[in-house]
């Protein structure tokens, strides 16, 4: 049976007496059945099939099918965007292109392009990290301002750090900048960056393959391309060029040339050889920013030359031959350039071109256009504060929805071109002079070798078996990184937004301020959010602590603040009182002042900016400071002054050795309270009154009893059956981690054997940021690693000009800390309490200077607590001379250790014990009579001496393999290292086994 009109087939039967039997059966048993029911049963296939089966009756009401959502959603069309901007600079399309696998002539690797949305001219930065992007966006911004009488109003660009970190949402916040970014994976959103990035890469292409240049020239490629694509003319202006359309002018293009063919220019290098070649042959390779010449390779001398004089002969590509003597046997030198490209990069018009000598002449009006600044490959950092987190709670939306489609998708599945494949030999004669520089440590590798492929991972050299599950999981806790970075960040976690509700709440109930209008003649500094995670004895978070801070650095001198000093703990006392209290066996809590500085009262008169994130309603009014508040100047002299005063009204004495450690003695009682900032130490022997102690403390600033001591000030402490354990384990896996070095291969000891490092203007300068951000990291992770001390006090005496080879020197202890991460010092509970000294000195051992390295150990009982390599401050004439003046330095840090150990009721009864490997100083500091020899050292002998009548100090002899202050004096190889390491008290709880 058929329908006629549509020739369906509607059912069929079986012919039994004349008549037909229909089989309808089936049919009313699925049409029985719904249409959802039907749409499981075939797959979950769509609508249209559906509708092909007669006996799927479909409803127009059907649910939405959950798992068709989840399994064959794809992405919503890209609608082209028909909103333009009305003038230049209104918006800005950014983005980075890299990394290229071949640095450039510069040393560059990426390259960030700026396109103005409304003329389309392109601006174009080489950058050596995409870190140096912030650097060239605040530049640009300086540049329009000052330039073009404009300001830019909104910047589109990805979710890069380099656009979106703390310093440059600060940088968008003054300026009055909207920041707009891309959904994640949707480059389609900043189509026109893209297509951008495209259109460079195909015209750069094409001028390397005309000129057969090798990859080492990418980047005057790219420079050339966006030069001659911003005097182009484009459809989507109009036909207009970008040029005429930011400067109301059309470009002139006499001055240009084939980019890459054979040139001559006028040699100035003569020497007053009036037989020296007055023309020398190069490549042309682009116009200079801010110059009005040509960029000229010298083929000879294998160096870029900026010359006006130059002849060029266009239908001849110098590389198309000589590339190969170039690249294969010679090298090409790396030297810096200007490393971008505006869209006009000087135009060099010519009003007379000749044959025989083209001369670049630019117009007075040219002239004029080249109002920037002259950049260089590594972009000056801008003063601009980089401590503000602040961040607008509404940026509004971005006014596209949609994108210019500019063919994005070929944009992301372009690849770059081929390696060449031609093999590449360095000269013997420069062996010598490479250096494999580390990676950047300011930002993070995408070829990290961090993943399970890694030939050394971190799990070879750190376990936590050894320890009970509750210090593991306080371990795991602290080393989980859910500390949020900015305010952006904190906002989107509600645990955070209620923990600064909290501290805004106890501000105004503490009275910390009086919301007024800013007075005439006033200024109101800014804040910022910082957050901390507290844990708990067992490792659970105790609470999310987010502590507003004042820009303290903003600040006027005598009308914000006066005094401004206050002590913290030395990390000697640290060591030492710890030290004591596990050969006493007392009790070590941990406090911890909920906001401490509020406490502190304020003279001054101060006025704030209302707090990030809680402008609304009060967005004309400021914030009259009544009490300190972190950040401010004067804000921890404050509250230094009104706890030391409290704690001495309940009968704590402050030490004379260490104003930051406040003491109780009684007959029977001792207790000591060591305060660093708002953390505080409480140790003692009678445990009632270190209770009392916390409560009035409570009552009196409101405390958080953390329990036993577990960490502090970034150490970690692990207690033993031998005693107390510290360590740095976290905070040297950040600093693996944020170097870059998680992967490397661990080196045996900090140090190559017999190295002296000197200054040495020849080498190559590394980045003075990220050396000194490294060295200052290593500093502080002396406190509990002695085996690092001379590496590190070396590597600091070169932050202000540091050069390759000190960073390769830098990146040696961090690969010894690979292979150490959880190394530590040991406080033994045995040892008895005599205090033992070990001095050592290195003679003319700085190559600069000539002058010598003073090194020392003071050990309590075995257990090391004070320790120092440092180089002295004048040239001493012989090996005892210097031997001498490191004795003086070692005895006066053993004064006042003694002294320190006297207030904490541990006597020294016998003279301190203090051991040379140099005989003539033992006999200098013990013999009453002067001659000629000790003349120069007149005043430490008399110091030393009279510390040795008294019997305070006993000078010994040593043989030179046991001296322990060797590690402060030079660098070591892996045995005698582990030597020391062990008579030292260095021991490695997370070690392997």
């Amino acid at each position: 049976m058929q329908d006629l009109s549509s020739r369906k087939l509607i059912g069929t039967g079986r012919c039994e007496n004349g008549l037909y039997r229909m089989r309808i059966g089936g049919e009313r048993m699925a049409m029985a059945v719904g249409s959802n029911l039907w749409h499981k049963r075939l797959g979950h296939a769509s609508h249209s099939k559906l509708s092909c089966f007669d006996f799927i009756s479909l409803k127009t009401n059907d649910e939405t099918c959950d798992s068709c959502a989840r399994a064959k959603f794809t992405r919503l069309p890209f609608i082209t965007s028909f909103i333009k901007s009305k003038e230049c600079f209104e918006l800005l399309h950014c983005d980075i292109w890299g990394r290229y696998r071949t640095p450039s002539l510069t040393g560059a690797n990426y390259f960030l392009t700026i396109v103005d949305d409304f003329s389309r001219s392109v601006w174009v930065y080489l950058l050596k990290r995409k870190s140096d992007a912030s650097n060239c966006l605040i530049s640009f911004q300086k540049m329009v301002k000052t330039q073009f009488n404009k300001n830019v109003k909104r910047i589109r660009c990805d979710n890069g750090g380099e656009f979106t970190s703390n310093r440059m949402v600060t940088f968008y916040n003054e300026e009055g900048m909207l920041l707009e970014t891309t959904c994640p994976h949707t480059p389609q959103q900043n189509g026109v960056v893209e297509r951008k990035h495209r259109h460079l890469l195909e015209t750069a292409r094409a001028l390397k393959f005309e000129a057969k240049l090798p990859s080492t020239f990418w980047g005057e490629c790219i420079l050339t391309a966006a030069y001659i694509i911003n005097k182009l003319p484009s459809t989507t202006i109009n036909n207009k060029t970008p040029y005429e359309i930011i400067y109301n002018q059309k470009p002139n293009y006499d001055h240009m040339r084939v980019f890459g063919c054979l040139s001559y220019y006028r040699s100035t290098e003569t020497r007053g050889d009036k037989f020296e070649e007055r023309g020398r042959p190069g490549i042309f390779l682009g116009y200079p920013y801010g110059t009005k010449g040509y960029k000229v390779f010298d083929i000879k001398n294998k160096k870029m030359v900026v010359s006006r004089d130059v002849k060029f002969v266009e239908d001849v590509f110098p590389y198309d031959k000589i590339n190969k003597c170039i690249e294969k046997e010679e090298g090409v030198e790396m030297f810096e350039l200007p490393s971008w490209c505006f869209h006009d990069q000087n135009d060099m018009a010519t009003n007379e071109v000749e044959e025989t000598n083209t001369v670049a002449n630019n117009s007075p009006h040219e002239v004029n256009m080249h109002m920037q600044n002259h950049f260089n490959n590594e972009p000056s950092h801008e003063n601009v504060p980089v401590e503000s987190n602040r961040q607008p709670d509404d940026l509004g939306p971005i006014h596209e929805e949609g994108v210019e489609r500019s063919n994005v998708q070929a944009q992301e599945t372009m690849q770059p071109p081929p390696r060449e494949r031609r093999s590449r030999t360095r000269p013997a004669r420069l062996n010598d002079y490479v250096v494999h520089l580390p990676p950047s440590i300011d930002q993070s590798q995408p070829d990290s070798d961090q993943g399970s492929s890694t030939v050394h991972p971190i799990a070879n050299f750190i376990s936590y078996d050894k320890f009970t599950n509750s210090h593991k999981a306080f371990l795991s806790a602290i080393s989980s990184n859910d500390e949020p970075k900015s305010f952006k960040q904190a906002v989107q976690n509600p645990n955070w937004k209620e923990a600064m509700k909290r501290e805004i709440r106890a501000l105004e109930q503490n009275g910390t301020w009086t919301l007024e209008d800013l007075p005439e003649g006033k200024h109101a500094i800014g804040s910022k959010w910082v957050y901390k995670l507290k844990y708990k004895p067992d490792g659970q978070i105790e609470r999310y602590k987010a502590r507003l801070v004042a820009k303290g650095f903003t600040q006027m001198e005598g009308i914000d603040f006066h005094d401004t000093f206050a002590p913290v703990a030395k990390l000697v006392t640290v060591r030492t009182l710890l030290a004591v209290a596990t050969k006493r066996n007392w009790v070590i809590n941990q406090l911890d002042v909920n906001n401490a500085f509020l406490h502190g009262e304020l003279d001054e008169e101060i006025y704030m900016k209302i707090p990030q994130g809680f402008e609304k309603g009060n967005e004309n009014k400021v914030c009259r400071l009544r009490r300190s508040l972190y950040g401010l100047k004067q804000a921890s002299r404050n509250w230094y002054q009104k706890f030391t005063t409290s704690l001495q009204q309940i009968g704590f004495e402050q030490s004379r050795a260490d104003h930051s450690l406040l003491i109780f003695k009684s007959k029977e009682s001792f207790v000591a309270a060591l305060i660093y900032v708002d953390d505080v130490i409480l140790t003692g022997n009678d445990v009632k009154k270190i209770e009392e102690t916390k409560a009035f403390l409570d009552n009196k600033f409101s405390i958080k009893d953390l329990g036993p001591l577990k960490y502090f000030l970034g150490i970690e402490v692990t207690r033993t059956r031998e005693g107390l354990i510290l360590s740095q384990r976290k905070y040297i896996l950040d600093i693996l981690e944020d170097s870059g070095m998680m992967g490397c291969k661990p080196s045996a000891f900090p140090m190559e054997q017999n190295t002296k490092l000197a200054k040495n203007d020849e080498e190559v300068r590394a980045d003075a940021n990220q050396y000194r951000r490294l060295v200052g990291r290593l500093l502080y992770l002396q406190a509990t690693r002695p085996d690092i001390t001379y590496s590190v006090n070396v590597l600091s005496q070169f932050v202000g000009d540091p050069r390759a080879n000190h960073m390769e020197a830098a990146m040696r202890v961090l690969r010894y800390l690979k292979g150490t991460p959880g190394q530590g010092i040991l406080l033994s509970k045995g040892g008895g309490t005599n205090l033992v000294g070990y001095t050592d000195s290195d003679w003319l051992g700085c190559p600069d200077t000539r002058r010598s390295r003073s090194g020392y150990l003071l050990l309590l009982g075995g257990s090391p607590v004070s320790w120092k390599s440092k180089k002295q401050t004048v040239v001493s004439r012989s090996s005892a001379e210097a031997e001498y003046r490191a004795m003086a330095s070692t005895v006066s840090e053993i004064l006042w250790l003694r002294w320190l150990l006297k207030e904490l009721n541990v006597e020294q009864n016998n003279a301190t014990q203090l051991f040379c490997d140099n005989l003539a100083v033992k006999h200098i500091a013990n013999n009453p009579v002067f001659h000629e020899r000790t003349k120069h050292v007149e005043m430490d002998c008399y110091f030393v001496r009279e510390r040795v009548e008294s019997n305070e100090v006993e000078p010994l002899h040593i043989d030179t393999k046991s001296q322990i202050a060797d590690l402060f004096t030079k660098p070591l190889g892996s045995r005698q290292l582990g030597l020391l390491l062990g008579k030292l008290g260095i021991c490695d709880p997370h070690a392997p086994t």
